[in-house]
């Protein structure tokens, strides 16, 4: 059975700490819905109603895009073992990247990783529970560290470059880098 938080309790907070990677659902008014799956210990929580990720260089930056657009966002977490549940965090985005002032606040709760490209932190207005039930029972064998290794091997130049050219605008050519 379904139950909301208007904020994160203990409980909560231990329960996504114990979950190797997590889902970013975005969204701006109009356009597609992005997805992403994310994990390399990237995600903090800051309080019972704020929450960060630290973003890292990929193929796109649709979050960045729609946090720029408005912000509206899920972030899911979900159980693959024994004791199942699937937490829901409902909220707003904003992004910091390196140099800004979120960057400046945040950056020291995260370890520093190859390519990372901006602070993404959710301003919590509540959270939901859900039983998890249908979720299958799996195991954690590693973590996917290529992307990481990919961009220890690029300078920053060649990491500018390439955000200039696959990461500036969203699919729906919305902008998305800078702070929002």
């Amino acid at each position: 059975m379904a139950k909301f938080y208007e904020a994160l309790d203990d409980k909560l907070i231990a329960f996504i700490g114990a979950q190797p990677m997590f889902f970013i659902a975005s969204a701006a008014a109009d356009g597609r819905l992005n997805l992403s799956p994310k994990g390399l210990d990237t995600f903090r929580v800051l309080g019972p109603k704020r929450c960060a990720y630290l973003d890292l260089t990929g193929s796109g930056n649709e979050t960045g895009a729609h946090a720029r657009a408005g912000g509206r966002a899920t972030i899911m977490f979900c159980s693959f073992t024994r004791n199942p549940m699937v937490l829901r965090l409902y909220g707003r985005l904003r992004t910091g990247a390196p140099g800004g002032a979120l960057w400046h606040e945040l950056s020291h709760e995260f370890a520093p990783k190859s390519g990372a490209r901006q602070i993404v932190v959710m301003d919590i207005d509540s959270s939901m529970t859900a039983c998890g039930f249908g979720v299958p029972l799996m195991a954690l064998e590693r973590p996917r560290p290529t992307l990481t290794d990919h961009w220890a091997t690029k300078s920053e130049e060649e990491l500018e470059e390439y955000r200039r050219r696959k990461t500036t605008l969203s699919i729906d050519g919305l902008p998305s880098w800078g702070e929002a």
